[in-house]
């Protein structure tokens, strides 16, 4: 087994993970605000959070972002986050998964813990029948479409005191145009697709229940 595919320890059960879900539109500072307060409770022994929510249409800024990618700075919102990565989107008919560990109780490895994401993203694909890759040259989740690959999940983390946050996201079936605003993640050899792109009909809650399958398998109990 390669670092790339090794999973990260699972903590112990006197600590559970917490699952939980916004049903609401999330405004992202409020996310940012939720994740800042998060991360301090799980290094003061909190126990560990995945949240799911939806945000209204924005992009965000990772610490890579680079000015000349934000196509169209008035289209909507931007936010700078602090996460790795460059620019993405986030909106209505995506799912987004902020993913709230405490890495020094996981074997304190970050690109294990990253592998790890992306084997719930691709373990969910899956499980609906789509397939996708991981790239060693890029970040996130692709869907090989003819002779093109679009991502259709994006992957940006930070961590702080040894706990992660930010998280991933996954397209349902958001407005795909949105994304033509910023040259996503700067790959421009490269296009985005969704479920329902791909032509599945699937709700939130039905993509939820799956995720929640594979980030217990991948992260242990609740």
């Amino acid at each position: 087994m390669t670092n790339r595919d090794a999973l990260p320890h699972r903590l112990n059960l006197a600590r559970p993970l917490r699952w939980e879900v916004t049903s609401c539109l999330t405004p992202y500072p409020v996310a940012q605000a939720r994740m800042d307060a998060e991360v301090h409770a799980i290094a003061q022994g909190a126990n560990e959070l995945i949240w799911l929510v939806e945000h209204p249409a924005i992009y965000t800024a990772g610490t890579s972002a680079k000015p000349a990618d934000l196509v169209d700075a008035a289209r909507f919102p931007v936010f700078e986050t602090g996460r790795g990565g460059q620019y993405t989107y986030h909106g209505p008919g995506q799912r987004v998964a902020y993913v709230m560990l405490d890495l020094k109780q996981r074997g304190n490895d970050v690109r294990a813990f990253v592998a790890a994401l992306e084997n719930v993203i691709i373990g969910t694909l899956a499980d609906f029948g789509i397939i996708g890759e991981r790239r060693e040259d890029r970040v996130g989740v692709w869907v090989r479409r003819g002779s093109r690959e679009d991502k259709i999940a994006a992957i940006g983390i930070r961590v702080r005191r040894g706990i992660t946050f930010h998280g991933l996201s996954i397209n349902l079936n958001p407005d795909l145009t949105h994304f033509s605003g910023i040259i996503p993640c700067g790959i421009v050899q490269h296009g985005v697709t969704s479920f329902a792109d791909l032509g599945l009909n699937i709700n939130l809650d039905e993509l939820d229940t799956v995720l929640n399958h594979h980030f217990l398998i991948n992260f242990g109990e609740r």
